[in-house]
């Protein structure tokens, strides 16, 4: 009996420890996925603290850290200056082109040359190509100008800007007027060259950046758009054009130097690192120009460059005149065509009248036509006053062969030309007048 009973009781103990195990086990369970999701939510709630903080920032950031005028460049300007050997504090200088819709901000390297730290969008430029003539016309202005410390604006309802400073030494000679020309924030324009708040950020911080370094004054040079060949030749019947050649020759000193030129202005015109033969006899705007000096070499790189663009301008307009010229008759043809074909509507085969025979002729053979390119660009070397050289670029007759029976139907098909057709030579030249700006 004692021992039926110790065995009844060893099993039950057994049975005691499993379920005693089961629940410890579960116990163990139980902790560990309590575990879990506790640190799910530990980890849920540092994610919610950082994302705080990054938004945190990001208001700080946008409210400003102090004044607005006195933020650091981005980090990712910073970066660039670090890869291109700029120092923080180099100086700058910024070009503008309207047709292209880009700022460029260019900075010293530490061997002394400029190279393009960063390029912007330009957000909003009020007018259209060409410079700005009187006040209210809303034009952005083309030139060149400095701009000084006392220019800078850090308390602009824009968020930040800088005024241009027109009118310069040139315009005024020229009797423009205008005011509060500015490159600003907040991209809107009436006359300016509007950014967005974050562009206008990195521009402000540049330039301060480069005055505490020493620079006393940056240079803008505004253009109408990048001073190509390409460029100059889509753009040769501008009104604009003699003042766009005297940008040019500025334009090209810093792409053969990248170093800001010199800037003086005499007899109206533009006049681009130069120095007076006479010490102390000064450039003024409106007076004679006095004898002065380019360095030779610059003046020969200069020269050279302007040679090779030229020639690639005269090429250009070749071909855009004779382009122009096809599609002339390509369209005086459909009218000839159109008109012929409405002579049937009276019915029967309707005879070519004498006008109508007259203007088949006239389009089956080519009309003699000259078309003068503009000149070449005006050389760096040249003084104001002094004649340019003439250039020709025109188009003699076009012939064609005659083609007896059928003859008539060629004449008034826009296709299947005659043979020879659209072959040029040139049968004169034009005289170009002194560049002189308008």
């Amino acid at each position: 009996m004692a021992a039926g009973f110790t065995c009844a009781q060893l099993v039950w103990d057994d049975h005691m420890a499993d379920w005693q195990c089961l629940a410890a086990d579960l116990k163990m369970r139980g902790q560990a996925i309590a575990g879990r999701m506790n640190g799910k939510r530990i980890r849920q709630l540092a994610g919610a603290i950082l994302v705080a903080g990054v938004l945190a920032g990001c208001q700080a950031d946008e409210l400003g850290y102090g004044p607005k005028a006195q933020r650091p460049v981005s980090a990712e300007v910073k970066r660039k200056m670090t890869d291109l050997n700029m120092s923080a504090t180099s100086p700058i200088m910024i070009r503008i082109y309207k047709q292209e819709n880009e700022l460029e901000v260019w900075k010293e390297a530490r061997n002394g040359r400029f190279e393009l730290l960063e390029s912007f969008e330009i957000c909003k430029w009020s007018g259209e190509l060409g410079p700005k003539f009187k006040e209210g016309d809303r034009q952005a202005p083309e030139g060149f100008y400095e701009i000084t410390p006392g220019l800078m604006n850090p308390n602009s309802s824009y968020h930040l800007a800088f005024n241009l400073g027109y009118p310069n030494k040139f315009d005024r000679a020229h009797g423009r007027t205008g005011s509060h020309l500015m490159v600003h924030g907040a991209c809107s324009s009436r006359g300016c060259y509007a950014m967005t708040d974050a562009q206008v950020q990195d521009i402000y911080a540049l330039a301060r950046d480069s005055f505490k370094g020493g620079q006393r004054a940056f240079q803008v040079q505004a253009f109408p758009f990048r001073m190509t060949p390409e460029n100059m030749a889509e753009h040769r019947d501008s009104e604009h054009m003699d003042f766009w050649r005297m940008l040019k020759v500025g334009y090209d000193h810093f792409e053969l130097t990248k170093v800001p030129p010199k800037i003086s202005v005499c007899e109206k015109k533009y006049v681009f690192d130069a120095t007076t033969l006479v010490e102390g006899v000064p450039f003024r705007a409106t007076a004679k120009c006095p004898e002065y000096e380019v360095p030779a070499r610059l003046q020969q790189l200069v020269q050279q460059k302007q040679s090779e663009d030229d020639k690639k301008f005269q090429q250009i307009v070749a071909r855009l005149d004779a382009r122009e010229e096809r599609q002339r008759r390509w369209e005086e043809r459909q009218s000839q065509i159109a008109n012929f074909l409405g002579g049937n509507d009276e019915g029967g085969l309707a005879q070519p009248s004498s006008d109508t025979a007259d203007a088949g002729s006239a389009v089956a053979a080519a009309v003699p036509e000259e078309t003068a390119a503009p000149g070449a660009i005006q050389a760096a070397s040249q003084r104001p006053g002094s004649a340019t050289t003439g250039v020709a670029t025109a188009f003699a007759p076009e012939t064609q062969s005659s083609d007896g029976v059928g003859g008539i139907i060629k004449r008034w098909l826009p296709f299947g030309g005659a043979r020879g057709e659209e072959t040029p030579s040139a049968t004169g030249s034009i005289a170009v007048p002194e560049a002189k700006p308008q």
